[in-house]
């Protein structure tokens, strides 16, 4: 399924319509965990994430490394390359918000891209075995 800013805001909310206000971090919240909801439904490994600056969402990714066979698809990693397609290299101003807490190798990346924030959810060990 491809994803919009409003089918996540739908599938995180049940509002069908884009909003003037920016999304809550309940919002955000509930669409990272639609995005391990599509990762899970795709046979992929359970974690989710979404990348939003000002509370808009920018970026967004299931996970999809059992699809593309290499760590490269964690979920933090397609919200944040997502992001940067969109608005740029520099994340500065942005906020990851992901369903469990990001491997060294997605802190790192998110500390180079310069997020200013990141929420998690579980801890690694609370999501399951990857």
């Amino acid at each position: 399924m491809c994803w919009t800013r409003r089918s996540l805001i739908f599938a995180a909310t049940g509002v069908g319509v884009l909003r003037a206000q920016a999304a809550t971090p309940r919002e955000l919240t509930a669409a990272a965990f639609a995005m391990r909801a599509q990762a899970v439904a795709a046979g992929d490994q359970p974690y989710g994430a979404v990348v939003a600056r000002n509370g808009e969402i920018v970026g967004w990714g299931p996970s999809r490394v059992r699809e593309l066979g290499e760590w490269v698809g964690h979920a933090e990693r397609e919200a944040m390359r997502g992001a940067q397609r969109r608005i740029g290299e520099d994340l500065s101003g942005c906020v990851m918000v992901s369903t469990s807490r990001p491997c060294d190798t997605c802190q790192r990346a998110a500390a180079q891209a310069k997020l200013s924030r990141m929420y998690y959810g579980a801890d690694a060990t609370d999501a399951g075995k990857p």
